[in-house]
């Protein structure tokens, strides 16, 4: 028998993250605020050129920066 999760198509950590979020919001809110903040996540990347790595940036804030700048071009469509 294969896993419920498998079945409907997604990946395990996807399970996994959606099986977070429902306990986390269970909880009271004391414990849920403090739950919360531990779920957040602060990814950063540095670009390499030529074997140097360039500056680390915040992926969420480089990812709004390109959205913002890609929609520019586009023309707001």
């Amino acid at each position: 028998m294969s896993a419920a999760w498998k079945a409907s198509g997604i990946t395990y950590n996807r399970y996994l993250a959606i099986a977070a979020r429902v306990v986390r919001r269970g909880l009271k809110d004391d414990k849920r605020l403090a739950a919360e903040r531990r779920g957040e996540m602060d990814l950063r990347f540095a670009r390499w050129d030529n074997g140097k790595q360039g500056e680390n940036k915040n992926l969420a804030e480089a990812n709004e920066k390109a959205f913002a700048e890609h929609a520019k071009a586009d023309g707001g469509a």
